[in-house]
């Protein structure tokens, strides 16, 4: 049975407002991380790390509260296990090279497995996500499930090239840091606008392929 194509309304894909809310949701998801990407390196690593995991905590218990489900919160809550762990490994050696250097790396890899690993159950971390976005009737169409399995395929396979990347980096060039500022930038933007462009491809071929079939 084909899936049943509509224009798009203001929040869904095709749509300007989706875009933002599609960007502004994932800005979100990412803050933790984003925050201490931005402060490692300027601040004593202790306060970065514990910066992350009180920002991944709030972030989950607002969230929560506001009623969002877990299945639309796997990056914030790998954030509150993996910068537990970080804020752990950094009290207790937060001179260490493997702390302090390879932490940022070692955070990506950590979301590369989270992705992984999301995919591996069958349940692509982008899913949860992308259901609050659009009308319910549409959760488990095959093409919806499509889009979120390849989106986070994107996702997984940027967080592993990022963080083999910088861990090489930080071996071979350790003061390559503009190489590594400009790699974790496009390993969080490449992502990001290929999952607000792909819906509107995927539901484009889709669309061609059911009009040939018709034909």
């Amino acid at each position: 049975m084909t899936e049943k194509l509509r224009a798009p309304g203001p929040t869904e894909p095709g749509s300007h407002e989706h875009w933002g809310t599609t960007v502004m949701g994932y800005i979100r998801s990412f803050v933790p991380w984003i925050a201490v990407a931005a402060l490692t390196g300027t601040v004593d690593i202790r306060v970065a790390a514990l910066t992350g995991l009180v920002l991944a905590a709030g972030l989950v218990a607002v969230q929560r509260r506001a009623g969002r489900g877990w299945d639309a919160q796997v990056i914030e809550g790998s954030a509150v296990v993996f910068f537990a762990a970080y804020t752990v490994a950094a009290c207790v050696a937060p001179g260490s090279s493997a702390v302090v250097h390879y932490g940022p790396p070692l955070s990506s890899l950590w979301l590369a497995v989270t992705a992984w690993g999301s995919l591996a159950i069958g349940r692509p971390f982008t899913l949860g996500i992308a259901r609050t976005q659009v009308p319910e009737d549409r959760w488990n169409s095959p093409l919806f499930l499509h889009v979120n399995r390849v989106i986070t395929v994107v996702w997984a396979t940027a967080f592993t090239l990022c963080g083999i990347g910088g861990a090489l980096l930080w071996h071979y060039r350790p003061e390559a840091d503009t190489a590594r500022t400009l790699l974790t930038v496009a390993a969080f933007v490449l992502p990001v606008l290929f999952t607000v462009r792909f819906p509107d491809i995927a539901r484009a071929r889709h669309a061609a392929s059911r009009d040939a079939v018709a034909e």
